[in-house]
């Protein structure tokens, strides 16, 4: 269960229109002290007391946007927008109309299957997206009873004491009480794309973005640290008053693109199919009514009618499978796109390397052991750093090896009057500390950014530094000056500095990284390490796994390069160092450029901008709620081998659809024109509408197995794309063909048998059904001959029943009522005879088929960008 995420495309382009008045609370809670605000929620810095989170919460209810559900009532009204099924109730109704009632029940029998078969497999596809959804849980600190407490977003009530620290998303809307540095990231409901500073005294003002004093739900703390209270939850707030009216329709994916745009070449099939029949129609002077009956049955006929409900099915089952492999998909559809990754960019720590990151000691400025510099730096992060943000990995292993500082020895600090936290311009955190000779500022970052601040710098130190880095360590350089009389900090003061030394630190690489290169290498993927770590620490934890290096690019060497320079220089690099969260994303958005599918692979806050940016955002669940929510993908563990296994899967179930699709289309394509050019000579319709229908139907219906298929190792290797140039393609070859052996079964009916119309339908029926039921076999696998690949049991079974329900029809008391008569032996052994031959020449044409379209050259989509709605806020 979680709270709403403010990543809509739809909020900020409303926004950025024109400010969004803030509602009256808003403004009137901003207008107020921090003091006023606790007094009249009823609360205290110590918090609420259980009994009083009760009460707020039988009150004010949980702390959620209702998002958008599996609506049984919405997906059954869905069916019926699906143009294939308005031509067969248009069908149905037109011989109903005109008498014809034994077609019009057999068409509405067919209807409603359809209409079945598609919501439930819709509608069980949106409840397992939901039940995803609903495992991936967001959490906030309150104090509550006088305790700091990690509790679900959801239990956050009004009159909650709510602490925020760097890469947060906001639980509530909260009347600040103190700030330290606070700065948030409000564009999904100011439109303004620069963060927001933040200040504890009262403002007045119409705008979200004039009320510095409020931190509004589901916006991102960018930088500092700040308690405040929360005065509204829920829909109550900003954003749930905004969600109210937005359009939670998701834009389509390259998924959904290739689905709709082969649905729109099966209609231009199905126009002229339709046209050509009714001219014929006249031209042969048949009833004007017949025809059009036939003409509309073929229309619905060369549409698969359950390609919405296999998609589904496929896509739903792939899910469930993903999520026994780990890997959580937050939208059904871009499963494709994980299957289609190219390149993988991916961070270091905890990927690559173990992520514990061990300190390993401390050195002076000559390189001499300093012992006393991890005591300095560690007392720091415990007095200062617990609520800024800045206890990350390092700050834990100093923590962890300084152990418990008891006193104030001399040199030692004692308290800490101020401090400016982290961020990733700066590259350094800060803290005022009350020393026994008076306060002093105390700084430690990125080697590079605290030497250029430094004054008089040893001419030892940067061989030392360097020296460490070429062992692969981490290093933190720590600095200091004298403050006489200072109270605060502001980030001029991080000037004129005396190096201490460097603190080095060790995070070995994983034992299984370099299997898992190798199986991404395997799958065709190319890994890019973007860190913020020193491009020498990187390169060497990269050559130690086997990794190409290549040329590391630094963040300073990406903003000099253009946008073709970047492209040609990633080409020969592996390596992107210490970048800043808009370099990443412009090394994602220059990949895309170049055609290449980009997947990103983060945790923290300065990920969110590439997760957005890249075709496959992933993340994992125990990252920050703000790279979660911009993640497509959500990893249940942080592993390379977790997302091969998602890539392969991916690619099974793209290639179990594309199965399908080109299976369906060619077969209906091929049953149409055999429609077509036997009524233009026969004295009958070949085929009764309510005959071509249920074959349609039977057909799909044994489809709906394809998710569980076997697929080929082949298949899985490089990823595959929508190319609705090859489906055409397929068609057009398959579809003749198909036509060419149900030609040679009219020839046989008429000229051999002598079929009346009932005979010829029945006949016709049973060879066109049985042959492109099997021939699923040879089209599945790109295998020659078709026996070496050997299908999943499930879909086996289905084909077996449809060709056993083919033949039984006849024979049946159905038969009749359906407009078949009993076929003799002859005829069968004919038929099977007609279906042999056609699936040898089948599997023949493949081969050539597919050898011809290797050499073709392979295209480049680019895929489209899934956006959030309202969602990771949600009940």
């Amino acid at each position: 269960m979680a709270a709403p995420s403010p990543t809509t495309r739809h909020t900020a382009e409303r926004s950025a229109e024109a400010p969004p008045a803030a509602a009256t609370a808003s403004a009137a809670w901003a207008a107020r002290t921090g003091s006023d605000a606790v007094a009249q929620l009823g609360t205290r810095s110590t918090g609420l007391t259980g009994d009083e989170v009760t009460a707020h919460r039988a009150s004010a209810g949980a702390n959620a946007i209702p998002p958008h559900r599996a609506n049984a009532l919405a997906v059954l009204g869905r069916q019926f927008r699906n143009t294939v099924l308005l031509l067969l109730l248009g069908t149905a109704i037109v011989a109903g109309l005109l008498g014809d009632l034994t077609d019009a029940v057999i068409i509405s029998v067919i209807l409603l299957a359809s209409i079945v078969l598609g919501f439930a497999n819709e509608y069980a596809a949106e409840r397992a997206t939901a039940r995803l959804q609903d495992s991936l849980t967001h959490s906030a600190v309150v104090v509550r009873d006088g305790t700091s407490v990690s509790v679900p977003v959801t239990d956050v009530v009004p009159g909650d004491i709510v602490e925020l620290s760097l890469g947060c998303r906001v639980p509530a809307d909260l009347r600040l009480l103190t700030v330290s540095g606070l700065s948030c990231d409000e564009s999904m409901l100011s439109g303004e794309s620069l963060p927001s500073d933040k200040s504890i005294a009262p403002v007045t003002g119409t705008a979200v973005s004039d009320l510095d004093s409020m931190a509004f739900m589901g916006t991102i703390v960018r930088a500092g640290s700040a308690t405040g209270v929360a005065v509204a939850t829920g829909e109550a707030t900003e954003i749930g008053r905004l969600a109210a009216g937005l359009d939670r329709r998701m834009p389509e994916t390259s998924f959904q693109l290739g689905l709709r745009r082969f649905s729109l070449l099966l209609v231009w099939v199905a126009v002229a199919l339709v046209a050509i029949v009714l001219f014929t129609g006249v031209l042969l002077g048949r009833p004007f009514i017949e025809s059009v009956l036939f003409a509309l049955a073929i229309a619905v006929g060369v549409t698969p009618q359950l390609l919405p409900a296999v998609v589904n099915t496929s896509l739903a089952a792939g899910a469930r499978r993903l999520a026994k492999h780990k890997v959580l998909v937050k939208r059904l559809v871009c499963i494709e796109d994980l299957g289609n990754i190219q390149v993988l960019i991916t961070d270091k720590t905890g990927t690559l390397t173990i992520g514990s990151m061990t300190f390993e000691h401390g050195l002076d400025p000559a390189g001499a052991d300093a012992p006393e510099l991890v005591g300095l730096a560690a007392r720091t992060v415990t007095d200062a750093g617990a609520g800024s943000g800045t206890t990350d990995a390092l700050d834990a292993a100093l923590v962890a090896a300084a152990g418990p500082v008891t006193g104030a020895a001399p040199g030692t600090p004692s308290s800490v009057l101020a401090d400016l936290p982290f961020d990733h311009e700066r590259r350094m955190a800060s803290a005022l500390v009350a020393l026994s000779d008076g306060p002093t500022l105390i700084t430690k970052g990125a080697p590079e950014s605290v030497l250029a601040r430094c004054v008089d710098v040893p001419s030892a130190a940067a061989a030392v530094a360097q020296r460490e880095l070429d062992r692969g360590g981490r290093l933190i350089a720590v600095a200091s000056k004298a403050m006489p009389g200072a109270t605060a900090l502001e980030s001029g003061d991080e000037s004129g500095l005396r190096l201490r030394g460097f603190l080095v630190f060790n995070d070995p690489p994983r034992a299984e990284a370099r299997a898992s290169l190798q199986r991404l290498s395997e799958l065709g993927i190319r890994l890019v390490i973007a860190t913020g770590d020193h491009p020498a620490v990187a390169s060497e934890v990269a050559r130690s796994l086997g990794m190409e290096v290549g040329t590391p690019l630094t963040g300073e060497q990406i903003d000099a390069l253009d946008d073709r320079q970047l492209a040609a220089a990633l080409d020969d690099s592996s390596i992107v160092a210490r970048v800043s969260p808009e370099q990443k994303e412009r090394v994602v958005s220059v990949l895309r450029a170049a055609g290449q599918t980009t997947g990103f692979l983060g945790d923290g806050v300065n990920d969110s901008l590439a997760l957005h940016s890249a075709d496959v955002g992933i993340s994992v669940d125990t990252a920050t709620d703000v790279a979660k929510d911009a993640a497509d993908i959500v990893l249940l563990e942080k592993s390379l081998d977790v997302i091969a296994d998602g890539v392969a899967e991916g690619r099974r179930i793209f290639a179990n659809t594309l199965k399908y699709v080109f299976m369906a289309a060619s077969g209906n394509f091929g049953n149409m024109i055999s429609a077509a050019v036997a009524s233009a000579f026969l004295p009958f319709l070949p085929m009764l509408p309510g005959q071509i229908l249920l074959g349609n139907l039977l057909y799909d219906a044994s489809q709906l197995t394809i998710s569980s298929d076997r697929v080929d190792s082949t298949a899985v290797r490089a990823p595959a794309h929508w190319d609705i140039g090859a489906i055409g393609r397929f068609m057009l070859v398959f579809g003749p063909l198909s036509s060419i052996f149900d030609l040679a079964t009219f020839a046989l009916l008429t000229g051999a048998f002598h079929a009346g119309a009932t005979q010829f339908r029945t006949g016709w029926f049973i060879e066109s059904l049985v042959s492109q039921t099997l021939v699923v076999l040879v089209i599945r696998t790109r295998r020659y001959p078709f026996v070496r690949s050997r299908p999943g049991i499930a879909l086996l079974a289905a084909l077996l029943a449809v060709v056993a329900i083919a033949i039984a029809l006849p024979y049946s008391p159905l038969g009749p009522v359906l407009g078949f008569e009993t076929p003799d032996a002859g005829l069968l052994l004919a038929i099977a005879g007609v279906v042999v031959a056609y699936l040898v020449i089948a599997d023949l044409a493949k081969f050539l088929f597919f050898r011809e379209e290797g050499r073709r050259k392979p295209p480049h989509p680019r895929l489209g960008r899934l956006r959030r709605a309202i969602g990771p806020f949600a009940r």
